[in-house]
């Protein structure tokens, strides 16, 4: 699955995402949330405050995370 695959939305919805597989808010700076996840305490991603996020920021985090491509669309699907 390549990058042009991953869906253009808010912000806002690709935490509701993360937070579904486990991450979690620990702080909201400025214009961007901070996640981290419990079995991975020392990755923190950072996630922009937009209207639609860039593809290329998104499949940043996904790569720092370790979440497939794949994996993640089908997270959306759910949602």
């Amino acid at each position: 699955m390549g990058q042009q695959e991953l869906p253009l939305e808010s912000g806002r919805f690709h935490v509701r995402v993360f937070e579904s597989m486990g991450w979690v808010v620990v702080r909201s700076k400025k214009n961007h949330f901070v996640l981290t996840h419990e079995r991975k305490l020392n990755v923190l991603l950072s996630i922009p405050d937009h209207k639609e996020v860039a593809r290329g920021t998104l499949k940043a985090e996904l790569r720092k995370a370790g979440i497939d491509t794949k994996e993640y669309r089908a997270q959306c699907d759910r949602l």
